[in-house]
């Protein structure tokens, strides 16, 4: 007789996070153990302090605060609602509460036992994985390894990336999806007809979509041009089997030590990667040849090559395939995120070696480019806006506007270049080309020391935008003459820190629930939730604030000054790692969301989220709320608001 409670249970289940990672039957298991459990408004489920139950809980429906003592007052730090998942410090870490839990409104929870889910999450990683996530979200320290250890207790591999070449490896290889077959005993002469005349170069033997055969040319050279077999034998005969298969996420070095081993040019693509089922894909030696055109180190040498600029934009094209390729394969964002800009980098200097050789005259003094925001950052992915300046060598008074109207011609062309590569011109016009943005030395020394003697809103705004350059061409002394005058004239102005401390707050954590989130009123994006305003652009300005007031200089990738931080504040560092995560995190989601819907990732649908990217946001803007209350109290800004 079916357990029907179970049953009912599995299917709510099979819908959440990380359940929906389980097997029907693993599933149905741990269903039937279920607790259910009724509660009416304002129910303490566990209580700070208490010993941890033999069950964590999932919210099948109303709402559970979980709330923490501050001050002798118990203050809400999270809200569970319907699939969310809370109480797993008995599973993680094996400790009494520190935390507590009560009901919002009437409740019905699901308690899952330990006992039943332990086996599970220790059997399938990605299920253990996502419960540590959900667990350290409620966590003063959510990025522990102390937590993983807990839960796994075997050593996991450290996996390192710190090559070009190793992320290529790791590189997906693009394969055939529409594959030609045909069935063992049809004969030779027909395949060999088909063969030509989709001019195809072999064709997979199948048996009711089972691959259990390859002919090529090759094969057909050497066994029937030689007379070895008839023309009319079953291609069964003639075929070689049998085949090596692999599942669709097989890498570019599998793919490549796979042939190498088998000494083959071919290898199936099967739903579960093995040959007793359904052929999916095919792999060719010539499809790795091709992905391996799209490797950086390939692409590097491409770009330096590049005579024009639709070159450059075939090759940036490409950049985008490794891009999905590396987020298809969940590379770290940070290894990412270093190959792009490099590779970015390089486009920009080729765009100003082109343009200067269509310049009739040399450059009168030495100069530098200077790209700025995201790209300055080294957190450029996406085909986003230009943010570019020029920094020129000091001349005298009659001779700067020549030497201006110079550059701002360069850098024109340079513009240009780059938006016809996919670089959108910047709405502000905050470009190299615009003569206010086309400076020499001095006159860039004065503007930076005019923003910060007078920082009003605008010029805290240019500050945040030019505070983040980093040299893509030219004279780096020029450049590191400027930041070195930036440093001097921010390091003991505190009126300054705190005008920027306050524009750090403009724009608060969106925590709650998803229905309440800030979202856009009106205009195209109306309803939409806007990632950069509400999320990237609080956590930059927070790690700009924080490692400018330390005075630590080259340091412009937001990730990387919070792990600077750490090591500056120790009393603050599970705050500053979390922050690096949470920055990592963020530009991760946006430039999967970009590469989705192929645009720049800023707006999100948050009704198309699913529930485990909800929780990882969820998990991030706690931690803006947190940073933002540190640097609320450490400058003080109530005096300002």
């Amino acid at each position: 007789m079916k357990n029907t409670i179970a049953l009912r249970i599995a299917d709510f289940l099979k819908h959440q996070p990380p359940f929906d990672l389980l097997d029907g039957d693993q599933l149905l298991e741990a269903s039937s153990h279920v607790n259910v459990i009724y509660l009416d408004k304002n129910k303490v489920i566990f209580d700070e302090g208490d010993p941890g139950h033999l069950q964590f809980y999932v919210v099948h429906k109303g709402a559970v605060a979980l709330q923490k003592r501050r001050n002798g007052d118990f203050a809400t730090i999270d809200n569970c609602d319907e699939g969310d998942i809370f109480g797993l410090r008995p599973l993680i870490a094996r400790e009494n509460y520190v935390i507590k839990a009560v009901t919002r409104e009437e409740s019905i929870l699901y308690g899952i036992p330990i006992h039943i889910f332990r086996p599970l999450a220790e059997q399938n990683r990605k299920v253990g994985l996502f419960l540590i996530e959900s667990f350290a979200s409620n966590t003063e320290a959510p990025f522990s390894e102390e937590y993983h250890k807990k839960l796994y207790s075997e050593d996991l591999p450290d996996i390192q990336l710190n090559t070009l070449t190793d992320l290529s490896d790791l590189q997906p290889v693009n394969y055939v999806k529409n594959v030609v077959t045909c069935p063992p005993d049809s004969p030779t002469k027909e395949v060999a007809l088909i063969m030509r005349e989709k001019n195809i170069g072999s064709i997979v033997i199948t048996d009711h979509e089972i691959p259990v055969g390859i002919v090529t040319d090759r094969d057909l050279k050497n066994k029937v041009v030689t007379g070895d077999f008839s023309i009319n034998a079953p291609i069964s005969e003639v075929m070689t089997s049998p085949v090596v298969c692999y599942p669709k996420n097989i890498t570019l070095a599998q793919a490549q030590m796979a042939m190498m081993k088998h000494k083959i040019g071919h290898l199936c693509i099967t739903k579960d990667g093995t040959p007793k089922s359904r052929i999916t894909g095919l792999v060719s030696d010539h499809d790795i040849t091709l992905s391996q055109g799209n490797n950086p180190s390939v692409l590097m040498k491409a770009i330096k090559r590049a005579s024009k600029t639709k070159h450059l934009k075939r090759i940036h094209e490409k950049m985008m395939i490794l891009l999905k390729g590396y987020m298809k394969q969940n590379i770290p964002l940070t290894h990412i995120a270093r190959i792009i800009t490099e590779l970015n980098d390089a486009t920009i200097k080729r765009c100003i070696e082109l343009s200067l050789r269509k310049t009739e005259h040399p450059e009168p003094v030495s100069f530098a480019w200077m790209s700025l925001g995201s790209q300055g950052r080294k957190e450029q992915l996406l085909h986003t806006d230009q943010d570019n300046a020029i920094v020129f060598e000091d001349v005298p008074a009659d001779n700067l506007e020549v030497v201006r109207e110079y550059f701002v011609a360069l850098a024109k062309k340079v513009n240009k270049r780059l938006n016809t590569i996919g670089y959108e011109y910047c709405p502000a016009d905050m470009m190299a080309g615009n003569p206010r943005w086309c400076m020499s030395l001095s006159e860039w020394k004065n503007q930076f020391s005019n923003w910060i003697a007078e920082p009003g809103e605008d010029e805290i705004l240019l500050c945040s935008i030019f505070f983040d350059f980093d040299i893509s061409y030219g004279n780096s002394k020029l450049t590191d003459t400027l930041g070195n005058h930036i440093f001097e004239q921010t390091g003991q102005n505190s009126y300054f820190l705190a005008m920027m401390a306050r524009n750090v707050l403009y724009n608060p954590s969106p925590l709650g629930f998803f229905r309440q989130f800030l979202v856009e009123q009106n205009g195209e994006y109306k309803d939409f939730f806007d990632l950069k305003k509400r999320a990237l652009t609080p956590i930059t300005d927070a790690a700009r604030l924080l490692i400018l007031a330390h005075q630590v200089r080259h340091i412009n990738n937001t990730a990387e000054r919070f792990e600077k931080l750490a090591e500056l504040e120790p009393e603050n560092k599970d705050l500053y790692l979390s922050c690096s995560y949470a920055a990592k995190a963020l530009l991760k989601f946006r430039t999967r969301h970009g590469l989705m819907h192929n645009d720049s990732g800023r707006y999100i649908e948050l009704s198309a989220l699913t529930k485990e990217e909800k929780m990882k946001l969820k998990r991030c803007f706690k931690t803006i709320r947190e940073i933002q209350e540190l640097i609320k109290i450490r400058y003080k800004i109530t005096a300002f608001m």
